[in-house]
């Protein structure tokens, strides 16, 4: 496998999405945003006002949460929508099966669109949260965690729409996996506030990781790295079961 020739072939499917989101920048980030900013008024100025947490303003906790949230949801969605409408709606997808590209590239492009609307979308929550809480500490390892918890959540996106074979399956993934991380993964509340076991199980979810390393970055407080090296985990068994998968398609 030529590296160069992989290279290539990623950046030729990440360039046509690109040049699709060039001409609806405006409406995705209105539709991608529309949901933490509403997580932000609801739960920072509305029901966590004059609430301390963890010797901090409770805005100051929800945010580097909220920006994970806005993270898992653009970058799924980018990736994991976006692949099942190609692949189940105008079977699209098909045609990349049958292009000179090897499955890796095309596993790692279509999960680096997602990775990138991600991006794009966080990026804009935090410089609005910067208006909001100038504290926030956005510094180089707090770019490293976000950049891989969108990559995460993008090849967990490729994933479902490869396992898909319905839209209604992806609406269950939906609700069934990203709807309880939304609430549970440590979002909007500690987790030295529930019991023991509890706190065990929410661990396994991904999102758990991703606000724990993204708000203790934000917070200039020590990044657990134990949780860092869990999404690097949680990133490498969906690109390498996202791969099973495409070659079990294609085949």
């Amino acid at each position: 496998m030529n590296p160069v020739m992989v290279i290539t072939d990623i950046c030729s499917i990440l360039w046509s999405d690109l040049v699709t989101l060039k001409r609806r920048w405006a409406r995705y980030l209105i539709t991608t945003l529309m949901s933490p900013l509403l997580y932000l008024m609801a739960f920072g100025w509305g029901l966590g006002r004059g609430i301390n947490m963890n010797g901090m303003s409770y805005l100051e906790f929800v945010i580097p949460g909220i920006i994970a949230l806005t993270a898992m949801n653009a970058s799924f969605n980018g990736a994991g929508i976006r692949l099942n409408v190609d692949r189940l709606y105008f079977r699209s997808f098909d045609e990349s099966l049958m292009a000179p590209v090897s499955d890796v590239s095309l596993l790692i492009g279509r999960s680096m669109i997602g990775m990138v609307r991600g991006l794009i979308s966080s990026s804009v929550f935090v410089m609005l949260a910067l208006a909001i809480a100038p504290s926030m500490h956005i510094e180089p390892v707090f770019l490293l965690i976000l950049l891989i918890t969108c990559m995460t959540f993008a090849s967990m996106g490729v994933l479902a729409a490869l396992l898909a074979r319905s839209h209604e399956d992806m609406a269950t993934f939906s609700s069934l996996i990203l709807m309880p991380m939304t609430f549970l993964g440590g979002t909007f509340f500690s987790l030295s506030q529930v019991p023991e076991w509890l706190r065990l199980v929410l661990y396994i979810l991904p999102l758990t990781h991703s606000s724990a390393c993204l708000r203790a970055a934000a917070l200039g407080q020590p990044v657990p790295w134990s949780s860092f090296i869990a999404i690097i985990m949680f990133m490498s068994v969906f690109l390498v079961t996202g791969r099973m998968a495409l070659r079990r398609i294609s085949e």
